[in-house]
């Protein structure tokens, strides 16, 4: 038994978006808004996947949305690759799916509190080691609350989450397991399987119970936000590569003057891993000479 991975933006819709899902969405935003505690008792799916309308490539209603039995509104997404502005994205579709539920006329204690829940596939807030982070409106030096619970911002980063299958203890660690790892499971695990709903996320995220139009789609889709990420990382460390080319040049100008011409491109053809060795040898070296030797050396 294979299973399509959550992270692909068409399976986490599949999974977590269609009409047979809302026990499963249920489980999964308690997990990981209520640690677990089951104070979520219905909702209703905004928009629904539906099997007989396949996704296609230009569709944009790949998030989950969903309306709680109290009025509250909470959108689900998946994010694979870092984009600019990605927060402010993320602080727009909040208050969209806020303001979007008075129409002309209507007055604002008809609002309900709005929730995003956003999954990402990179690490976006390096300050914290935690899995999940949750933000709300606060007062900035007496941290006083200003509007309670009416807009909520909470943050899964899946890299972050390093427990394996035998470390799961809680509902919110199976979870983030089955988000992170479904792809690479080869059958159900007992601990993820005694939690029905994850059992039943299992069952829809199965490559054998998908159409071929289905899973053509999704596979696609997956080469296309793996390409992305690909060119988003080859990106990133071409930028950290020409960072550590300036600090190094700045460094040698520093100890040994005017660098000549020939030692340039020598430096500039080193990869990453050798530019941040070299910033700590330089301090080792006497003179040009040495430069040369560590470079032909290397």
């Amino acid at each position: 038994m294979r299973f399509i991975s959550p992270k692909v933006d068409y399976a986490f819709k599949k999974i977590f978006g269609s009409e047979q899902s809302k026990e499963i969405l249920i489980s999964f935003l308690n997990a990981i808004i209520y640690a677990g505690e089951p104070v979520i008792k219905s909702l209703t799916i905004v928009n629904p996947y539906n099997p007989g309308q396949v996704l296609s490539l230009k569709d944009t209603y790949l998030d989950v949305k969903a309306v709680l039995a109290d009025g509250s509104i909470v959108v689900i997404e998946m994010q694979i690759a870092s984009m600019a502005a990605f927060n402010k994205r993320v602080a727009y579709n909040l208050a969209k799916a806020y303001s979007n539920q008075l129409v002309k006329g209507e007055d604002y204690p008809l609002l309900n509190p709005a929730i995003a829940v956003t999954i990402t596939d990179f690490i976006l807030f390096k300050k914290t080691e935690a899995v999940i982070n949750k933000f709300r409106f606060k007062e900035e030096t007496k941290n006083f609350e200003c509007i309670g619970d009416e807009l909520r911002l909470i943050f899964v980063e899946l890299p972050k989450f390093k427990k394996t299958l035998s470390e799961l203890n809680s509902l919110t660690d199976k979870w983030i397991y089955f988000l992170k790892e479904a792809a690479m499971l080869e059958n159900i695990p007992n601990s993820l399987g005694e939690v029905s709903e994850i059992k039943l996320a299992l069952n829809i995220a199965s490559q054998a119970n998908m159409t071929v139009e289905e899973f053509e789609v999704i596979d696609r889709r997956g080469m296309i936000l793996q390409d992305e990420k690909g060119r988003i990382t080859y990106a990133e460390e071409q930028g950290r590569i020409k960072e550590a080319i300036t600090l190094v040049m700045r460094q040698l100008k520093k100890r040994f003057g005017k660098i000549p011409a020939a030692i340039s491109p020598k430096i500039e053809d080193l990869s990453l891993s050798e530019l941040e060795t070299l910033t700590e040898d330089i301090f080792d070296f006497n003179s040009l000479d040495d430069l040369l030797s560590w470079l032909e050396g290397r």
